[in-house]
């Protein structure tokens, strides 16, 4: 398998299993939604409860991975991949602020701390799907 085809296929694996798992355990991606995107939370801007933001952020990344493992879309969704994984970082850097906050703790900022990063491997990756 040429290395190209094994990396999108490995990115196309994540994006499938972390969709999987934000309707299995959607109480993991709570923290990373924005405060302000919820009308449970006193959000300004509140559309969704947090709950329903973190179930309808599967669908995007479903379909980015069934993107990826067709040829003809790949580019596309690769792209989209991208620009997801970059808008996500908002989320992380929220999240990050409120685990130093006043309700924040010792675990929170170590498991945001370490999330947040993690966002720059997997934007460069997905953008090398794009290019590959």
């Amino acid at each position: 398998m040429k290395a190209n085809t094994l990396k999108t296929w490995a990115l196309a694996t994540l994006l499938g299993a972390s969709a999987v798992n934000h309707l299995r355990n959607p109480k993991f991606y709570y923290p990373v939604v924005p405060p302000s995107l919820c009308s449970d939370k006193g959000g300004m801007s509140g559309l969704l409860t947090r709950h329903q933001w973190v179930i309808a952020s599967a669908a995007p990344e479903a379909l980015a991975a069934l993107g990826l493992v067709v040829p003809r879309t790949r580019k596309a969704a690769a792209t989209g991949t991208t620009l997801m994984f970059a808008g996500f970082t908002a989320g992380h850097i929220s999240a990050l602020k409120r685990a130093w906050g006043p309700e924040g703790t010792p675990q929170a900022r170590r498991i945001h701390a370490f999330r947040l990063p993690l966002q720059v491997p997997l934007i460069v990756w997905a953008w090398s799907v794009r290019r590959g």
